[in-house]
C-alpha cells in the first residue's frame, strides 16, 4: 500500500486497535466508537489516501461490517444500542465505496430504505435529543444525504422517483436553512465552510452528492449552492477550512491547506455537471 501518502496511511492504521479489537472496532464489535477513527469511517480515509478497495485491510474491514448486517437489511453497528437509520446508512455507504454495492445483502438494505422513506422524502431517526419541537417533524438532512450518497452506486439512481423526492427534500432545506430534524441540522455559517473529509452535513458534501442526481443539477437551488462552493476556490483548488482536529495529521485534509484529494472531488462535481 506504499505511496506518497504513506505517512497518512500509517497514521490511520496506527489507530486500528484503539478500541480493543481489530479494524477500529471494540471487542463486542461496536463499529462507531472512537470517532473520527471508527470502523465505518477509516476505510474512507484510506481510500482518500490512495489505498485500493481490494487491499486486505479494506476487505477485512468490510467483512466485519457485514457481520453486523441483519436479514431485514439494517446494520446493528452498536451491539447494545438501538438500530438507527443513520447507522445503517453509514454502513451501507462505506460498503458501497468498498465496491460491494451489488452484494445481494445490500439489495435488502437498499430496499429497506426505499420502504421506510418519510412523507417529506427523507429519512430520520426517532431519537429526540433536543426534545420534540415542530422542527423535528422533518427528516434528518445528514441521514438523507448519506443515503443518497450510497444510492448513487445503485441501479436506482436517476430512475426511481423516490430518490428524486429525497433530492427535493434536501433542496428544500437550502431554502428553509433553519435547523430541522431530530438532530437539528441547519444551513448556517459552519455549513458554508469547506470541510473535508465528508463526514458531516456541510456545503461541500451536500453539493458533491447532489451533483450525481439529474433533478438536482438542473435546479436553481443546487446551482446556488454550487456557486457558493465555487466562490471559495483557491485558483481552482479546494482549500480545507474545517477539519476534525484529530484528523489534522492526514495529508489530504490539513486545515488551511489546499487539498489535492478534495479538489479531485470538486472536479467530479464539474464532470457531473458537464455530463448533464
Amino acid at each position: 500500500m506504499a505511496n506518497k501518502n504513506q505517512a497518512t496511511i500509517d497514521e490511520i492504521l496506527s489507530h486500528r486497535y484503539d478500541n480493543g479489537f481489530d479494524y477500529w472496532a471494540t471487542p463486542d464489535k461496536k463499529l462507531i466508537k472512537g470517532a473520527p477513527f471508527t470502523t465505518l469511517e477509516c476505510p474512507l480515509y484510506l481510500l482518500d489516501a490512495g489505498v485500493l478497495p481490494g487491499e486486505k485491510v479494506m476487505q477485512e474491514t468490510a467483512n466485519l461490517i457485514f457481520e453486523t448486517w441483519r436479514e431485514d437489511g439494517r446494520f446493528k453497528v452498536s451491539p447494545k444500542g438501538a438500530i438507527y437509520p443513520c447507522h445503517t446508512a453509514a454502513a451501507l455507504r462505506t460498503l458501497c465505496y468498498l465496491d460491494h454495492a451489488t452484494d445481494k445483502r445490500l439489495k435488502k438494505t437498499f430496499d429497506y430504505f426505499l420502504a421506510t422513506q418519510e412523507d417529506d422524502g427523507g429519512w430520520k431517526c426517532n431519537k429526540y435529543s433536543y426534545g420534540k419541537g415542530p422542527e423535528t417533524e422533518f427528516s434528518t438532512p445528514m441521514t438523507t444525504l448519506t443515503v443518497l450518497d450510497a444510492f448513487r452506486f445503485s441501479e436506482w439512481i436517476n430512475i426511481d422517483e423516490r430518490l428524486d423526492q429525497a433530492v427535493e427534500f434536501l433542496l428544500t432545506h437550502w431554502t428553509i436553512k433553519q435547523p430541522i430534524g431530530p438532530c437539528h441540522h441547519g444551513i448556517g455559517t459552519l455549513f458554508m465552510q469547506v470541510e473535508y473529509p465528508f463526514r458531516s452535513y456541510n456545503l461541500f458534501y451536500y453539493v458533491y452528492v447532489l451533483s450525481f442526481y439529474e433533478n438536482a443539477r438542473k435546479d436553481e437551488r443546487f446551482k446556488e449552492a454550487l456557486h457558493a462552493l465555487a466562490s471559495q476556490l483557491d485558483e481552482g483548488m479546494i482549500r480545507v477550512e474545517r477539519v476534525v482536529p484529530k484528523l489534522r495529521k492526514l495529508s489530504f485534509c490539513e486545515k488551511g491547506q489546499v487539498s489535492d484529494r478534495a479538489t479531485e472531488r470538486y472536479n467530479e462535481i464539474l464532470f457531473n455537471m458537464n455530463g448533464s
